[in-house]
């Protein structure tokens, strides 16, 4: 089994790539790569992000051939994804930080800036949080509901479709914070950054 977690230059994820490591053991191989052709043989990808969407999504478009190889991987061979953070919200048709960006368009929807209730709520949305778990997902195999993640973001992914939502989080409204449409899944929070309920999460993501 390779799990193969994309690095094209989206900031720091080197604990990311530690938490992966922690938990994978024997269970499998971690590789971080932009090599195309490393990343088409593997058996699932993690597509991490942080920054804004404008940033990471012209990451991408950077390395040539990458986006081809995602839409491959994802949507004609339906091998299981996890984006986490920005990786989550590139699902989405369009995004509206910095300026109005296209994304991958896995999971139609919008990525929008959190409504923080003319100052109410602070923005960027940081620390822990509790998760309301809407839908079984094969990441949340013996997590709690109301499970406390960790979150730091400005923007919220609204998908088109409910029924993709795995779980929500409670920070000036119901955002989103988990979704899963066939072999395609995504955390808002992070679960490197969230103990042994976040480690729990990437485990069970390489034993789907």
């Amino acid at each position: 089994m390779k799990v193969t977690i994309v690095d094209y230059s989206s900031g720091n994820i080197s604990s990311v790539i530690n938490s992966f490591k922690e938990v994978a053991q024997n269970k499998a191989t971690i590789e971080v790569t932009s090599d195309l052709n490393k990343i088409k043989s593997s058996d699932k990808i993690v597509l991490p992000g942080q920054g804004s969407f404008k940033s990471c999504v012209d990451a991408l478009n950077k390395i040539s051939g990458l986006n081809d190889t995602l839409n491959e991987f994802v949507i004609v061979n339906k091998k299981p994804l996890l984006g986490i953070c920005v990786g989550l919200q590139m699902f989405a048709d369009v995004g509206y930080e910095e300026t109005e960006t296209k994304g991958l368009g896995w999971i139609s929807g919008k990525v929008s800036k959190i409504d923080n209730q003319n100052g109410k709520y602070k923005l960027p949305h940081i620390g822990w949080n509790q998760i309301n778990i809407v839908k079984e997902s094969k990441i949340f195999k013996d997590i709690k509901n109301n499970s406390h993640m960790y979150f730091v973001h400005s923007y919220e992914f609204i998908p088109g479709d409910k029924n993709v939502i795995s779980a929500t989080t409670d920070y000036s409204s119901n955002i989103v914070c988990s979704v899963e449409k066939e072999n395609i899944f995504g955390t808002q929070f992070h679960p490197e950054k969230s103990d042994k309920l976040g480690l729990k999460i990437l485990e069970n993501f390489i034993k789907i």
